[in-house]
């Protein structure tokens, strides 16, 4: 009943409109003050969370997505995805997915991938006769792509939470993603060729394809520096992230040259804001997690869990569906934060492959992306567009029943995420 209590406080807390990290730090600090009689240890709680060298991949990758989106690399993949196959019919959104997935490499970020994607993509899927709702819906969901494609925000806190490998779960999201980005793509194919209305474009010649490849070459090539770095042992997560900040450097300052003074400030400045948001975010979350360990929440809701003897698929059913249901309500950062401190025991004594579990966990906040009444990425495209978010919600359906197929998919084929990260010689 205890536990019952706090869940439902922190989720009206969030619900209110207060920030994520506020609510968790605001419930933490209650329950610690119930149980201790006292908050002296939350400076200490916070302190050993926030210092650890892990945690400086956040803001290297951030800065490294930053540094690519100013220099102007977006343009050139769609230009390059739709020149190469946008004399398919609908292949223009085959080349909006296409694009969607290269740049979720880059970035990270879902928000990022939709907005710099879709304002190129939508105005020309409409040209060529893709319905409106169609064309929203397909970047909505493309967008989504960034969860789950490495290098990825919610991984990194996922697998700081969970104390997890970020490399292993880098790794372990890279087959699930390219298999949703290939049913994205198959299922656009299949709604033009059942439309009348979608056209095509003329083919521009293989000379014109070669030259569009081309110049995007030093943005294609960054996802295989970063990945195949992890890959092969050459270097960590970390390290990676390092090497993919001082690549996207000097990319735009060598071959696109237009990383003067003026945007680089802007990515710092971008970088810092957004760091010290998911720093604070990671604060409040170590003092909540700290608290439901003292009064063992998770001990409890651990044997509760045991002593129903449910077997490892049906907690991983039931548990997919309740965060499926959190997604509708509340953010992915929030809903990562506030159940993976809480099911981990359950987890561990359930013998499921924490990574695993990684890769579905964000399998289900990319629906949550997209899902009503709080979906990210159905505001995000209303925004750029203008278009009502009925439109957008429809548009975005088939997709949320696509990625259910796939998460589907992942729970019965567990070796599609966790077979990667083995031949790379993680254990886990």
């Amino acid at each position: 009943m205890t536990g019952l209590l706090i869940v439902i406080g922190l989720i009206a807390l969030l619900l209110s409109g207060i920030p994520i990290f506020a609510a968790l730090l605001l419930t933490g600090s209650a329950v610690l003050f119930f149980a201790e009689g006292s908050i002296e240890s939350v400076a200490d709680t916070v302190f050993a969370h926030l210092n650890s060298p892990v945690l400086l991949t956040i803001p290297l990758f951030i800065l490294m997505a930053q540094l690519m989106i100013r220099s102007g690399a977006v343009d050139d993949l769609f230009q390059m995805a739709n020149t190469l196959i946008g004399h398919v019919k609908g292949g223009i959104g085959v080349a909006t997915i296409l694009s969607c997935t290269i740049f979720a490499a880059i970035s990270g970020s879902s928000v990022a991938t939709a907005v710099s994607i879709g304002q190129t993509a939508i105005p020309q899927m409409k040209r060529y006769g893709f319905p409106e709702r169609s064309a929203l819906g397909l970047v909505a969901a493309g967008g989504t792509l960034g969860i789950l494609i490495p290098p990825s925000g919610p991984m990194i806190l996922y697998a700081v939470v969970a104390n997890a490998s970020i490399g292993a779960l880098f790794l372990a999201g890279i087959i699930p993603g390219l298999l949703l980005a290939l049913v994205f793509a198959v299922f656009c194919l299949i709604s033009a060729r059942r439309s009348g209305d979608i056209d095509r474009a003329p083919f521009p010649g293989w000379k014109a394809v070669l030259a569009a490849m081309n110049k995007s070459i030093w943005a294609l090539l960054m996802p295989p520096v970063v990945m195949g770095g992890i890959y092969f042992g050459i270097f960590t997560a970390t390290e990676a992230a390092a090497v993919g900040c001082l690549y996207a450097l000097l990319v735009g300052l060598l071959v696109y040259r237009n990383l003067g003074l003026r945007n680089l400030g802007l990515c710092l400045r971008d970088t810092v804001l957004t760091s010290l948001m998911v720093f604070a975010i990671i604060a409040g979350a170590a003092v909540f997690g700290n608290a439901i360990t003292i009064i063992r929440l998770p001990n409890q809701i651990s044997e509760l869990i045991v002593a129903m003897n449910l077997t490892p698929m049906m907690f991983i059913l039931v548990v997919m569906a309740m965060i499926f249901v959190m997604g509708m309500f509340l953010e992915s950062i929030a809903i990562i934060l506030i159940t993976t401190p809480i099911l981990l025991p359950a987890l561990i004594a359930l013998d499921i492959d924490l990574i695993w579990y990684g890769v579905l966990l964000m399998i289900n906040l990319e629906l949550a992306m997209i899902t009503p009444p709080v979906g990210m990425n159905l505001f995000v495209i209303k925004g750029i567009t203008g278009s009502p978010l009925s439109t957008v919600i429809r548009g975005a359906a088939p997709f949320v029943l696509l990625m259910i197929g796939g998460m589907l998919t992942i729970m019965a084929l567990p070796d599609l995420a966790t077979w990667l990260p083995r031949v790379a010689g993680y254990r886990f």
